[in-house]
């Protein structure tokens, strides 16, 4: 198969070639304006196994006469931005109908997608695909939507967003498209009636977390012009609402586009496509955090009892797979195609040609990692067990025992402190064990309906603290309240072990940054068929201030208990179970039903 790509040594276009560079059966003609960039892109590509081509291609020149010269099987439009093609925007795809030529595209815009379906009687006639919005937005959230919705009767409110990792790499085609449609009004369903919004002037914020992985940061979303607005309208005529959102970071530079987005949305400014470049050079230059990106969609309805429905799917992908993301539906059609599963002729948004199955095979040998949450039937479950999702079922039986229902378990450990005498003066101000190889452990449990409460004696030495679930930038996260301290942690189920990962922090209410924290590896284990608890604190001017380790049993008469994997502290301490920061928590009345388990608006 000879596949054109158009913009072929563009960011799309090249993350295209890198994943389909391996593929001996084919030829990829890597086409632009410049043939001497194209010439350097297919040199600078070693070890492919793929034929590459360098070729000349202009959209605006003749293209009847450019296509014949190539002679693709499927050319594959990644340049852009769609949005700014003007009159003659589907002259490409009528050249590839003239010429028998099968058509991709990784339009981004709602109208020039919507428009192509004006096309499908010719594309049908001639027996080729035209497939046009052939990225995460919206092939990639139809499929999600399909996998979330098999047993719903009704499909009311729909809501998405895609959080790329400030090292992804911008090209400037998208900053282009992004600049030209900000403020500027956009045709949307909400609350059942077609309404108007303005990209970048409406916002969310959510947490992406697929069950037992380290979730992202909490992430403001704002509306986007994207093809879902209306291609997901069509497939899902009953939702009563659809909105669709991009979490940029950092988020400083994400809400100076929102207010400048609001000065387009006043009049006060015709457009910002003017300040294209200046954002492409602060977007590529100014980025910090962490290097990983997700993507969530999120469904509410009703099943055939009419029972209320909440369901979430969630992708997380490490360093520099997220950005491959948007270009794997192409890769899945032309692999497939190879394989002889053509796509069916006509001309149309690509929202029914690819389902998860076909993604998930794709994810399976990059670090990409998706999961799905049931909010409705996590109302009624444990603590623990809502927090993990899916992923509690995973873990070893004695960590669950654990954390499912609880009354009291007893046990050893062992604990040392540091020498520093500053490490010492901390560990006396928290209240920490002393040092001594073997104590008893007693740890008692109580659960209402809106926190747990734990209360631990080590070798006479006792605390308490509090549970629940994290709302707001807290959401998804086990919070822990130890007097004035709140310790937001995540729940991280892996290798057979239950990581807590601390993710923000705060006194009174108020965040405190994370240099301030101390550090801490904190897990639960089996071994031996018995329940391990092993917690490290330390700080970067102290070092070590205490370590504690040990093993638990329920007691005799007891259900289940709950670990001190969680920092000892009689008067203030956190499980400090992990490494981050933690934000306004919330306070005690907050209960695990009452924040809500799906994103917040």
């Amino acid at each position: 198969m000879k596949v054109l790509i158009v913009g072929g040594y563009g960011t799309f276009g090249g993350r295209i070639v890198e994943l389909l560079e391996n593929q001996p059966r084919l030829t990829l003609i890597i086409a632009g304006r410049s043939l001497a960039k194209a010439d350097a892109y297919c040199g600078s590509r070693h070890g492919a196994e793929a034929r590459l081509v360098p070729a000349q291609f202009d959209r605006d020149g003749d293209l009847a006469a450019q296509l014949a010269s190539l002679r693709p099987d499927t050319m594959v439009d990644a340049s852009g931005p769609f949005q700014a093609y003007g009159e003659g925007r589907y002259r490409v795809i009528e050249a590839c109908i003239a010429q028998g030529v099968n058509y991709l595209d990784l339009a981004d815009g709602s109208d020039f997608v919507a428009g192509v379906s004006a096309f499908d009687a010719a594309a049908r006639e001639t027996g080729l695909f035209v497939l046009s919005g052939v990225s995460s937005f919206p092939v990639l959230t139809a499929a999600a939507v399909r996998r979330l919705s098999l047993d719903m009767a009704r499909v009311e409110t729909i809501r998405g967003g895609i959080a790329p990792s400030p090292f992804a790499g911008v090209g400037e085609n998208v900053i282009r498209a992004i600049a030209g449609y900000a403020g500027q009004p956009v045709q949307l369903a909400r609350d059942g009636e077609p309404s108007q919004g303005h990209p970048f002037t409406e916002q969310m914020r959510y947490t992406i977390a697929p069950p037992g992985r380290l979730p992202l940061r909490s992430t403001l979303f704002s509306l986007v012009d994207v093809p879902d607005l209306r291609a997901l309208a069509d497939l899902w005529p009953q939702a009563q609402t659809i909105w669709m959102g991009a979490g940029p970071v950092p988020e400083v530079l994400h809400r100076a586009l929102i207010g400048l987005a609001w000065l387009v949305r006043a009049g006060l400014v015709r457009s910002l496509l003017p300040l294209a470049s200046l954002m492409h050079w602060a977007s590529n230059r100014l980025r910090w955090g962490e290097h990983r990106g997700g993507m969530f969609v999120a469904v509410e309805g009703a099943d055939r009892s009419r029972t209320p429905v909440r369901r979430s799917w969630h992708l997380l992908a490490e360093g520099n797979d997220g950005p491959l993301i948007p270009s794997m539906a192409v890769e899945a059609l032309v692999r497939k195609a190879l394989d002889g599963h053509m796509p069916a002729p006509g001309a149309r948004a690509a929202v029914r040609d690819l389902e998860l199955e076909d993604y998930e095979a794709l994810f399976a040998n990059r670090t990409i990692h998706t999961g799905f949450r049931d909010d409705t039937a996590d109302a009624d479950k444990p603590l623990y067990a809502a927090l993990l999702g899916d992923a509690w079922q995973n873990l070893p039986k004695e960590i669950r025992a654990m954390h499912d229902g609880t009354t009291k378990a007893q046990g050893r450990a062992s604990v040392e402190r540091g020498g520093n005498m500053f490490g010492r003066l901390a560990a006396w101000l928290v209240g920490f064990p002393k040092a001594r190889d073997d104590i008893p452990v007693d740890v008692r449990f109580h659960a209402n309906e809106n926190e747990e409460t734990w209360t631990r004696t080590f070798g006479g030495q006792g605390f308490s603290s509090r549970q629940f679930a994290g709302c707001g930038r807290s959401e998804r996260l086990l919070c822990e309240r130890f007097g004035p301290l709140t310790f937001a942690m995540a729940l991280v189920a892996e290798e057979n072990r239950l990581s807590l990962v601390l993710r923000r922090w705060s006194i009174f209410g108020l965040k405190l940054p994370m240099w301030l924290c101390p550090r801490s590896t904190s897990f639960e284990s089996v071994e031996n068929g018995r329940f391990r608890f092993h917690v490290e604190i330390s700080h970067p001017l102290t070092g070590l201030i205490v370590r504690y380790r040990g093993w638990l049993e329920p007691s005799h008469g007891s259900s289940t208990i709950v670990p001190p994997a969680a920092l000892p502290s009689s008067r203030q301490s956190s499980t400090v179970h992990s490494v981050q920061p933690s934000p306004v928590a919330p306070d005690a009345a907050s209960t695990r039903r009452g924040c809500g388990l799906i994103g917040g608006v």
